[in-house]
């Protein structure tokens, strides 16, 4: 498989902890992509940095050997995504005042797309931005041939109607949800991708994670319903990160396999990795 089979869309951020005035390369995007690079995976990313303060960045990627689709485009005038993070005493992350800084006007270059037709699969992390691209390209059917996996992070940019509106150009998506199981959303969740025979995989923390499979109608209700508990892992560092770990490990497992149960078991392995580290990738990353 070569590295533009999988593309990886989203912003990439400078991330601005709060407690140690320390700013590092952050973001699902980045965080996915040392997954990946770990796991062997090749991809390239879909995304833009600012020209004023993106050299860590750069440097980041250059280091870990993480390539951009079209290198020469990965660079805009202005700045970086930026957002601030403060682990609480309970080591959840609390993030906030994002900035999208040059992604909030991005758009595919014509190499990019070009690229994109070409590609066997297109992971996406959904800011505002990605949101909007993913949703116009689906429109212009450029992403008719093509699986799509999206991340919509802690579902604080949706509700389950808009949810509906952006599955209908995703085929595997993943929500991170903070509330009750048995919150009338999660029933929204269920659904939505039964409605549009799609899967939604909901990670909720130490509890569980649940699988919303809606790509057969005949097949029984309580496989279309899965339900894997979680084994709780001590927090060593902080939770920030392991929603990242466990998409990348459970896409990686995904593409290779088109097993479910596999899927889970490698993804809640990514995640309880990254339980241990002080940030969302091990220090020796940084």
């Amino acid at each position: 498989m070569g590295a533009g089979d999988t593309l990886l869309l989203g912003t990439i951020s400078l991330d601005h902890y709060l407690a140690t005035g320390d700013v590092l390369p952050g973001g699902g995007v980045l965080n996915m992509a040392w997954h990946w690079r770990r796991l062997e995976r090749e991809f390239q990313l879909l995304t833009r940095i600012g020209t004023e303060d993106g050299q860590p960045i750069e440097a980041f990627l250059a280091r870990h050997g993480i390539a951009a689709a079209a290198p020469e485009q990965l660079a805009a005038p202005g700045q970086s995504s930026t957002i601030d993070i403060e682990i609480l005493p309970d080591r959840q992350p609390h993030m906030d005042r994002f900035v999208d800084g040059v992604w909030a006007d991005y758009r595919l270059s014509q190499k990019e797309r070009f690229l994109l037709a070409r590609a066997k699969h297109l992971h996406a992390v959904l800011v505002e931005g990605a949101i909007a691209e993913v949703e116009r390209l689906g429109d212009s059917g450029a992403l008719a041939h093509v699986p799509v996996s999206a991340d919509f992070l802690g579902f604080r940019h949706y509700t389950v109607e808009r949810l509906a509106q952006t599955m209908r150009t995703v085929d595997v998506g993943f929500i991170g949800w903070a509330g009750a199981e048995d919150d009338p959303t999660v029933a929204g969740f269920r659904d939505v991708a039964f409605d549009l025979r799609r899967v939604l995989v909901v990670t909720m923390g130490a509890r569980a994670v649940r699988i919303f499979d809606g790509r057969t109608a005949t097949t029984p209700p309580e496989q279309r319903d899965r339900r894997y508990p979680v084994t709780p892992v001590e927090v060593a560092g902080t939770t920030l990160g392991c929603g990242d770990a466990f998409i990348a490990w459970f896409l990686d497992a995904w593409w290779r396999t088109n097993d479910l149960d596999a899927a889970v078991e490698r993804g809640m392995m990514g995640g309880a990795m990254a339980r241990a580290w002080q940030r969302p990738l091990a220090d020796d990353a940084y």
